[in-house]
């Protein structure tokens, strides 16, 4: 018996796959489609995503196939400085193509010893002391858990029979790659001209004159699956820009509407959901892919944790309780700045109030966590301090960086007193006696997400709340 099969080869499904592999768990990936998709639907990865990866060792990687931007338009494109305060020490934008985070993402759970099988279609589930999976090619897997990764149109949710409600697109937008005859230097005169009302337009440069193209479609397509055309491209270009810039030769075409919509549930018995099988929401913000990974974060240690017995009785099920309402925020933030675009009146003196409040410091931070998601908070029970359910950013210690001792996913006593003990959850914690200057508390307990679920100095209160997170005491 597989201990967890993951439906869904995406950025979430090997993101779990790799944190589930991190602790032994032996794990299935089953993906339907037999290649990975070429496109770009996804450009970059925020600061929260970005520690993540930093955290498990990963970043250098990542950082040799990306840029580092700090700038400001993040949140409806609305033009602002990047916040000099923002609470972390990667305090950037890392522009990368997905299909680049996809390759890495792959390899990593490869490299940690998943099982990935490609052209391998999820079509049927049940339920026992188990879960048993069926596949198109009329194979079945028995495992303990599954977990569906597979998408906004989810194979695992269906079959689950949880709800998806939420609204519908209203407005959607054609996305592609293609080459343009027009010259550099009128495709940016005119792209200029035209963002400055229509922000969901534009034309990126790419290399070897090919560009992608955003552009307003006309309406919401009946059949939604179903590619654009070039000629449609071409019609809306014309009509938005006055021009069509000699777009030919396509690499690929889609395209994208705004539908919100959030699971009921995340958990269903031993089959859960993560990443765009959970949510999804429009693009705007680019918090699409990173919500997915930091939604694999949070489950992939307790579910872990869970599969090797010593998990505490409500564990498994706090990564409901604490990313459904992230993703519910994630999905209000989504509907503002899509408001913010709109070319309608009302909407547009909004933004333009939204700017003015901009060149607040207190609000550009504030705009900034939201969209990097630095600024999440879980409900963990504790003595009121600030730090209690953030995550920490990385600190320097005496005997190094913090993230460079998180690497193998456990979690972590730090101690600057010398006095505590964690010695009967020493299979599971580590008990780094060290001090870090800038963390203004004696000691604090790390989960192997890095967010912080008690301080002090208490050996009683640390107990209590190590047996919390992290079970009974061997």
């Amino acid at each position: 018996m597989i201990d967890v099969v993951v439906a869904g080869g995406g950025p979430t499904g090997m993101m779990l796959a790799s944190e589930l592999r991190l602790q032994g768990v032996r794990v299935l990936v089953l993906e339907r489609e037999p290649e990975p998709l070429p496109h770009v639907r996804a450009l970059g990865l925020h600061v929260r995503t970005i520690e993540i990866l930093d955290q498990r060792g990963l970043l250098d990687r990542f950082l040799e196939h990306g840029t580092r931007h700090v700038a400001g338009g993040f949140f409806a494109g609305i033009e602002m400085p990047w916040p000099t305060d923002l609470d972390t020490a990667h305090g950037y934008v890392l522009g990368i193509p997905q299909p680049v985070v996809d390759r890495l993402l792959t390899e990593r759970a490869a490299e940690l010893g998943a099982e990935i099988r490609r052209g391998c279609a999820v079509t049927g589930l049940a339920q026992d002391d188990g879960v048993t999976v069926e596949t198109a090619d009329g194979d079945r897997v028995r495992a303990r858990y599954l977990v569906g990764c597979d998408g906004g149109r989810s194979t695992v949710r269906s079959l689950l029979g949880v709800g998806f409600p939420g609204e519908p697109a209203r407005v959607e937008t054609l996305l592609g790659e293609m080459e343009v005859t027009a010259s550099p230097d009128e495709v940016a005169s005119v792209v200029a001209e035209v963002r400055r009302v229509q922000k969901r337009f534009g034309l990126g440069p790419l290399g070897g004159g090919v560009y992608r193209v955003v552009v307003p479609a006309d309406g919401v397509a009946e059949d939604r699956s179903a590619a654009p055309t070039l000629e449609d491209f071409r019609r809306q270009l014309l009509r938005v820009a006055g021009t069509d810039f000699g777009v030919h030769s396509p690499r690929w075409l889609s395209r994208f509407g705004d539908a919100t919509r959030l699971a009921d549930r995340y958990r269903v018995g031993r089959v859960l959901l993560a990443g765009d099988a959970a949510h999804i929401h429009p693009p705007t913000g680019g918090q699409g892919l990173n919500l997915g990974i930091q939604d694999a974060f949070n489950l992939g240690w307790k579910l872990a944790a869970t599969v090797d017995g010593w998990a505490p009785d409500a564990l498994l099920d706090s990564y409901e309780s604490e990313r459904r309402p992230v993703a519910a925020d994630v999905l209000d933030t989504t509907r503002a700045q899509m408001t913010l675009l709109s070319t309608e009146p009302g909407p547009l003196a909004v933004r333009r109030l939204v700017s003015e409040l901009a060149a607040f410091a207190d609000v550009r931070r504030l705009l900034m966590e939201k969209i990097t998601a630095i600024g999440i908070r879980y409900d963990v029970d504790g003595d009121g301090s600030e730090l209690l359910g953030r995550r920490l950013r990385d600190l320097s210690l005496t005997g190094g960086r913090l993230y460079d001792l998180m690497h193998e996913g456990r979690g972590m006593l730090l101690d600057s007193t010398g006095a505590l003990s964690v010695t009967c959850w020493s299979d599971r914690v580590d008990h780094v006696v060290d001090a870090a200057p800038d963390l203004d508390v004696p000691a604090a307990l790390l989960r192997p997400d890095c967010h912080v679920v008690w301080v002090g100095a208490d050996q009683v209160g640390l107990d209590e709340a190590t047996a919390r997170w992290f079970g009974a005491a061997t």
